[in-house]
């Protein structure tokens, strides 16, 4: 789970913004937990001081980005390094983001039941209403295609650019993400 953005745009820290009552990574977090994701690593950055003590945690495995300034792309590295260093060994990840508070464990459980279908090494969500290939099931064997990844945007390029790749499961609505205070607005 990718919750070490900067949130620049947010203008404080974004994990922490309440929505219905609990701050945005709570949202993320119960999803996860309800779709039966174990383990879970979670990716702090700059807020981490502040976004530790305010979540209610189970299990999860929290590290931190040094310089989540370089992007999303770093917190992927550092989340895929901390769950591949597991034992026992894991056979893949599913890539959550952190400010997408209404991600759905239904959304979960169908990249998972297609993974067992699939040759691809990614599975990624194709959303009726539109919206980004998020979240998305990533195999141990695919880890190190992210070592190539710069940014701010995550899987998102190679999904783009390497779609030989990856299986497209469509599941109904869009999960939006949390970039502006105006976006939570419109979700809450």
């Amino acid at each position: 789970m990718l919750a070490a953005g900067a949130a620049t745009r947010f203008g404080s820290p974004k994990s922490l913004a309440r929505l219905d009552g609990r701050p945005l990574l709570a949202h993320v977090l119960d999803a996860a937990a309800a779709a039966g994701l174990v383990p879970t690593v979670v990716v702090l950055g700059d807020a981490a001081d502040a976004v530790e003590p305010a979540i209610r945690w189970r299990a999860e495995l929290r590290v931190r980005n040094p310089d989540p300034g370089r992007g999303l792309a770093s917190s992927l590295r550092i989340g895929l390094e901390a769950l591949g260093a597991l034992e026992p060994s894991v056979a893949g990840a599913v890539i959550l983001l952190g400010d997408q508070p209404w991600v759905r464990p239904d959304v979960i459980a169908a990249l998972l039941a297609c993974r067992a279908s699939s040759e691809r090494p990614i599975v990624a969500p194709r959303y009726a209403d539109g919206g980004g290939p998020n979240p998305a099931l990533v195999e141990r064997s695919a880890f190190a295609l992210a070592a190539d990844l710069e940014g701010d945007r995550g899987l998102g390029p190679l999904i783009a650019r390497r779609p030989e790749l990856v299986t497209f499961v469509d599941v109904a609505g869009t999960n939006p993400d949390v970039d502006t205070p105006a976006d939570l607005a419109r979700l809450g």
